[in-house]
């Protein structure tokens, strides 16, 4: 069963309840209001007749009879007047009422009604003169009974005129709030692998469906960046590795090709060691770089930004012991303003990465400075190196894009990808200025955290 007839029978149903409980409800109201009014003309007409009877001398039984034969409201009505002994002293048409039983039964309090079969009766107890007389009437409420059945059929027809109708509509309500649904699974029946740009409709995300659009959108854009930061990975890995392995299995082969000194052999495997280490490194870049760009949903903590600085200048000191790397940084007077949001180890990666570049193309003395604007916390990192190119600088963050006068210089050209990436992530800014033969300057603006004490 499809979502449409489902929803449909469903609507029915509940359409139905309420009709039931309503029409239940009508039905009700109307049997109490018909039956306590004819209660109450019932009692009305018992006092007439017992006041004309006792009270009037000049009314006897004959003229009450016709009287009462000149004005009948109620079918089959009976009526009976006696003493406390239950002495009938008037009595006309009288069915039930002739049944001494009968009036003993329903004779108590001033007034009282009563049941006998299908026909609805009072008691009254009528005072006259200091003398207590009874009055029994008894009578079928044919009006109420013919109103009532009428009443049923015009209620049983509307219920299932009402219920007809609310199949019929409801089943193109559901089919036309299904719509949208439909629509959503014919577009992503057309989404695979190879199009993943594709995005559902996702209208005025207001109500669930485009909301459910809006996610399904925000997850085709997480797969699409994963699909293509592991073609990006295949793609790298397979372009940088293929040529250094081809070379090392070449050169080997050739070097097996006859026998060799010890000398040779050891310096063979000294070039090997060291070009196995390159792709090791290589390697690690290109895992770095896709673990940054594989997920946006990395934990971020409140760290101090200076000391994530000062442990990368360590780290690559350690590399570059005749280089001089000098911070510079005039320390506010709330150490909480060197606090921003972000991950300690992908913000170490980075600087480790500018820093090591820094010390890589220049021979000179590398400057980390830090300064605050506003809510900003500043840190420049600059060089007096070999600069870029000025027609390359838009280059720089495509990966294993390197400077046309870097050629003899080791690297990749990962390093400044790496750190656009976790920039972006951090929602942070970055900026580069550079000139040829004469240094590059790298700034990155961090917006300022205001954690807990």
């Amino acid at each position: 069963m499809n979502i449409k007839i489902r929803l449909s029978l469903q609507f029915s149903l509940i359409v139905t309840g309420i009709l039931l409980f309503f029409s239940l409800l009508v039905y009700y109201f109307s049997y109490s209001r018909h039956h306590a009014k004819f209660r109450q003309n019932i009692l009305d007409s018992a006092k007439n007749y017992a006041t004309l009877f006792i009270n009037v001398a000049e009314v006897d039984s004959v003229l009450l009879n016709k009287i009462q034969e000149t004005t009948i409201l109620w079918e089959r009505e009976e009526l009976a007047i006696t003493d406390t002994a239950y002495n009938i002293l008037y009595s006309n048409n009288i069915e039930y009422l002739s049944d001494s039983l009968t009036l003993v039964k329903n004779a108590y309090r001033i007034s009282h009604y009563f049941t006998v079969a299908e026909k609805e009766g009072v008691f009254y107890r009528h005072l006259y003169e200091n003398r207590t007389y009874y009055v029994f009437a008894l009578a079928f409420d044919k009006t109420r009974a013919a109103y009532l059945d009428e009443l049923l059929k015009i209620l049983l027809w509307s219920i299932l005129f009402s219920i007809s109708l609310s199949i019929v509509l409801s089943y193109l309500f559901a089919r036309r709030a299904i719509r949208p649904i439909s629509e959503i699974i014919k577009s992503v029946k057309e989404i695979n692998s190879l199009r993943l740009s594709n995005r559902l409709d996702e209208g005025d995300r207001k109500d669930e469906i485009d909301q459910l659009s809006v996610t399904f959108n925000q997850m085709l854009s997480d797969l699409e960046i994963a699909f293509r930061n592991q073609e990006d990975f295949v793609s790298n890995a397979s372009h940088e590795l293929r040529t250094p392995l081809t070379v090392m299995i070449s050169e080997t082969d050739y070097f097996l090709s006859r026998e060799r000194t010890r000398e040779e052999y050891v310096d063979h495997i000294s070039k090997l060691i060291k070009d196995l280490k390159n792709i090791n490194t290589l390697l690690n870049s290109l895992l770095e770089l896709a673990q940054v760009t594989k997920d946006k949903n990395i934990g971020f903590s409140p760290v101090r930004i200076d000391e994530i600085v000062f442990d990368a200048i360590h780290q690559v000191k350690n590399k570059y012991p005749d280089h001089k790397i000098i911070p510079k940084i005039q320390y506010p007077d709330n150490e909480n303003d060197l606090i921003v949001n972000g991950n300690e180890g992908l913000l170490a990666i980075a600087f480790k990465n500018l820093i090591d570049n820094a010390c890589k193309f220049s021979n000179e003395n590398v400057m980390v400075e830090f300064s605050f604007e506003g809510e900003n916390i500043n840190v420049v990192v600059a060089d007096n190196g070999i600069g870029i190119p000025e027609s390359e600088l838009r280059n720089i963050y495509k990966p294993f894009t390197r400077g046309s006068n870097v050629k003899f210089i080791g690297g990749f050209g990962i390093g400044l990808t790496m750190v656009s990436k976790i920039i972006q992530l951090h929602k942070a800014g970055i900026s580069v200025s550079s000139k040829e033969n004469e240094g590059t300057r790298i700034s990155l603006q961090f917006k300022r955290s205001n954690p807990l004490i």
